[in-house]
């Protein structure tokens, strides 16, 4: 069996406010769906690949699907005799990448929305928005590494969340895989540094997943900064992970009683108070960075997935 599948949808688009002398603009869907339980691809796969039957060059394509940057780029040269391609982005809408056309143009975003996977294509109806979880706390607490093992674990049953790294120090996944002297090297190489329009592009961005995404997990960073009010009022919840317990109520204080957000939990990754509090409203566990989530935090975060925030 391979490890992608891809489908052949029609897309259109009635009305695209930038420019109205098109009317409507008819497209293609190439929707990217990786079969294998746990959403791994590899290269090698490629060779077996094909592009679905049916694909009219006379009409532009939009790819869509979770799917590594390489499964990408094969896809967009493959697509090349299509009258145009695009790249959809969830933030933002389908990024034109290529085009034989005059109409549409290289770094045009199409203001497309994808519908639920398998059904019709078109404008966002959806009113509600999805949860969004903010993991926040002091440095070296292990959030980004807890972001990504909770988007990991949850990605089997809900294939429809969404990991945002909302901060600019380097880290990403990638970074998790690497060994740490060479991780804390590239991380500083590709360090970024805050700008005006920063936080509230990552807030809109947060917005536009949660009508879209059954469940938004967002990685801030580790500083408590009234610069990242915008992403506040973006989420709706948030985990707290702290390796210093004296920490904890600056948080809740930005969190909670700033932003009105929800605790989800409390993770202590530092040594495990030895008197760790018993609230029935909020979950607070100890966890050591390099072992497996606590199976009770993952199923308090399944709980939220889906539902409105």
């Amino acid at each position: 069996m391979s490890a992608v599948a891809l489908q052949l949808r029609s897309g259109y688009l009635a009305h695209w406010p930038q420019k109205p002398h098109l009317g409507g603009l008819p497209f293609q869907v190439i929707e990217i769906e990786l079969t294998r339980p746990d959403r791994l691809v590899f290269p090698e796969d490629l060779a077996q690949l094909r592009l679905p039957g049916g694909i009219d060059p006379r009409l532009g394509v939009v790819l869509s699907g979770r799917a590594p940057i390489w499964l990408y780029g094969w896809l967009v040269h493959e697509c090349h005799f299509t009258r145009w391609v695009a790249c959809y982005d969830p933030r933002l809408g389908a990024v034109v990448v290529s085009s034989h056309s005059p109409d549409v143009q290289v770094g045009e975003i199409i203001p497309w929305v994808q519908g639920r996977p398998g059904k019709a294509y078109g404008p966002l109806t959806r009113t509600e928005l999805a949860a969004a979880v903010m993991v926040v706390g002091p440095p070296d607490s292990g959030k980004s590494r807890l972001a990504r093992a909770l988007f990991e674990s949850l990605l089997p049953q809900a294939p429809n969340v969404y990991l945002q790294r909302a901060h600019w120090d380097g880290e990403g996944n990638w970074t998790l895989d690497l060994p740490p002297e060479e991780a804390k090297i590239l991380k500083h190489r590709y360090r970024g540094r805050l700008t005006p329009d920063f936080f509230s592009f990552h807030a809109q961005a947060i917005l536009a997943l949660r009508q879209q995404k059954s469940l938004v997990i967002v990685d801030v960073g580790g500083k408590v900064d009234p610069h990242k009010q915008p992403i506040l009022e973006a989420c709706s919840h948030y985990l707290l992970v702290s390796r210093d317990p004296a920490a904890i109520p600056l948080w809740h204080e930005f969190c909670r009683d700033r932003g009105n957000l929800r605790c989800v939990a409390v993770l202590h990754t530092g040594p495990c108070p030895e008197d760790l509090p018993r609230d029935p409203n909020q979950l607070e566990l100890c966890w050591d960075p390099g072992s497996p989530l606590p199976a009770e935090l993952v199923r308090v975060v399944r709980g939220l997935v889906g539902s409105a925030g």
